[in-house]
C-alpha cells in the first residue's frame, strides 16, 4: 500500500439469515400492532426460559446459564433487560479474556 493511502473500514458482509432478520424487523416496525403481540411473544418466551432457569437453579446443571439466556432473550427487545444484561456480558467477556491470556501463557512455556 502507497504511504499516505487511507484505509477505509470495510463494510460487514450480512449472511443471509442475517438479512432475513432484518427484513423481518422491517416489517414488525411497519405495523404497530403486529409489534407489540411480536414484543408480547418475546416477553412471554424470555420469562420461560427465566422461570425454567431459575427451578434448575438448585439443581446441578447450568441453572444460572439458563436464566441469563433469557435474560438475553428478553434483552433483544426490552431497553430494561440490555441494561440488565450488561455487567453480565462484560463479565462474559473478561473472563473469555482471562482464559486467552492463561492459555496463550500456557502455550507459551516451554515444554
Amino acid at each position: 500500500m502507497e504511504p499516505g493511502a487511507e484505509l477505509l473500514p470495510v463494510p460487514k458482509r450480512r449472511s443471509r439469515v442475517r438479512a432475513m432478520l432484518h427484513a423481518f424487523r422491517e416489517r414488525l416496525r411497519a405495523h404497530p400492532v403486529l409489534r407489540r403481540w411480536y414484543r408480547g411473544a418475546v416477553a412471554v418466551a424470555g420469562v420461560l426460559v427465566m422461570l425454567l432457569g431459575l427451578v434448575l437453579v438448585p439443581l446441578p446443571g447450568p441453572g444460572w446459564l439458563i436464566v441469563f439466556a433469557g435474560l438475553a432473550v428478553l434483552a433483544t427487545e426490552f431497553a430494561w433487560a440490555a441494561r440488565a444484561a450488561g455487567p453480565i456480558r462484560r463479565g462474559v467477556a473478561r473472563m473469555q479474556a482471562a482464559y486467552r491470556a492463561r492459555k496463550a501463557a500456557r502455550g507459551a512455556e516451554p515444554a
